[in-house]
């Protein structure tokens, strides 16, 4: 079933609903005043018979209530046994009618013969001293019909309301559905054609519809933006790969042809080819890395310094070069995954040393709720119009240096990925012909 449907039904039957039941209570009450105030009525007349009785004593009572007998009823007087004393000329047979002496006054409705009745019985003293019940009998013929007429009105009033009802509820689900069915219309014009058509955002009030609307067109932002990249990436690896598989084919061909008779040509060779499959490789890995380092997996509590301590011996065995390594004396422990991390000062300080020629400075220090590793270098320094570029997949800033070194490209994208990952930041502060300083920033594990 469509929702506009279900949205019709719903409004329908509740407000259906709710007039029956407002209908019946407006019934129900009407009904209940309309008997009191026939009760009320014939109380108020039994009183004044009982008043007159008191005041026409030489009167005999049989002959007086006749005076009081209502138009459309009956008056009764009820021994305590026997027959009734009194029997007015009444409109309904009054020996079936209910009626039996009582000592205390009863007020109620009956029905008999498909009519309904008000009775009021109250006992008096008789002219003979014993204690009878006087019984009054009134036909409510008024009360049927005013009740006959207001179920016509009711039934009417019903009517005239549940139209219009019905009317705006469909108007309500167009207007609710309109920008669902713009919005399943676009999704299936994306899909089928490939494009990223967003959704035209109408001036209306800042509903939830419109919420929708935006959300959609800031989703298909993303999406485009993200597609976007998935092709630059693609793109990129493309190129990437295709350079080393040229030179490792070419080199194969030049084998094939003249690497019997040449040494010489042998091991160049095989270098070359054993070069270009190392960097391939590491092309790979960093791009399995960027995709698998999205998220912090086997999370626990790291020492940085120590992390730094065998990351900066791995790299003063490897390169003999000068590391300088400033620590706090009190160990700093943030929560994360250790290979990660790891992972990062490598990346970082591995740029620092294929780009510089100086010693390399790193250092930790902890300010408030935060912890800083800095690692600088004293290289050519990195314009700053290319600073923002710097952790893009596959840039590089001096890409003939960077070929030269086997960089990728991917490296600082890595480390900005995990960095990210773990909540924090990663910074760049450089100056040409001074230095470049990477600054990773995250939270201390209290």
């Amino acid at each position: 079933m469509k929702l506009r449907t279900n949205i019709q039904l719903f409004t329908s039957i509740f407000m259906l609903v709710l007039i029956l039941i407002v209908n019946a209570s407006i019934y129900f009450l009407f009904y209940q005043n309309s008997v009191e105030s026939e009760l009320d009525e014939l109380t108020d007349q039994t009183t004044t018979i009982i008043s007159s009785m008191k005041e026409n004593q030489e009167i005999p009572p049989g002959d007086l209530l006749k005076a009081f007998i209502p138009a459309d009823g009956m008056i009764r007087v009820y021994p305590e046994t026997g027959k009734p004393l009194v029997r007015s000329k009444p409109l309904i047979d009054y020996e079936k009618f209910p009626g039996e002496y009582s000592n205390q006054e009863i007020r109620e409705v009956v029905v008999y013969e498909g009519n309904r009745y008000a009775t009021v019985s109250r006992p008096i003293i008789w002219s003979t001293g014993e204690i009878v019940t006087l019984q009054i009998v009134k036909k409510l013929i008024n009360l049927k019909e005013n009740m006959k007429n207001l179920l016509y009105v009711l039934i009417l009033a019903s009517f005239l309301i549940i139209v219009p009802i019905i009317i705006a509820g469909n108007l309500l689900a167009r207007f609710l559905l309109q920008p669902i069915k713009a919005l399943i219309s676009t999704m299936r014009e994306n899909m089928k054609n490939m494009k990223w058509k967003k959704i035209e955002l109408n001036n209306r009030s800042k509903d939830e519809l419109y919420e929708m609307e935006k959300t959609f067109n800031e989703m298909i932002d993303s999406l485009k933006e993200n597609y976007d990249m998935q092709e630059i990436f693609v793109s990129d690896a493309s190129h990437e790969l295709k350079t080393p598989i040229s030179i490792v084919k070419s080199y194969a061909q030049l084998l094939e042809r003249r690497g019997k008779d040449n040494p010489e040509l042998v091991k160049e060779s095989l270098e070359a080819i054993h070069s270009e499959a190392n960097r391939m490789q590491k092309l790979v890995e960093q791009m399995l890395a960027l995709a698998k380092n999205k998220e912090v997996q086997g999370v626990e509590s790291v020492n940085l310094q120590q992390v730094l301590e065998e990351t900066m011996e791995t790299f003063i065995g490897a390169y003999g070069r000068e590391i300088k390594l400033e620590l706090d004396e009190t160990p700093i422990f943030v929560q994360g995954n250790r290979d990660q991390l790891k992972q990062v000062f490598y990346i970082l300080v591995d740029n620092a040393l294929k780009y510089s020629d100086s010693t390399v400075n790193v250092s930790i220090e902890k300010q408030d709720n935060q912890v800083i590793i800095s690692v600088t270098d004293y290289g050519a320094g990195i314009p700053k119009e290319e600073i923002s570029r710097l952790f893009e997949r596959f840039y590089r800033v001096d890409k003939a240096r960077s070929r030269n070194t086997g960089g990728t490209g991917l490296g600082l994208a890595i480390a900005k990925t995990i960095i990210n990952s773990h909540g924090g930041t990663i910074e760049v502060d450089s100056e040409i012909g001074v230095g470049t300083t990477f600054k990773v920033i995250l939270q201390v594990n209290e």
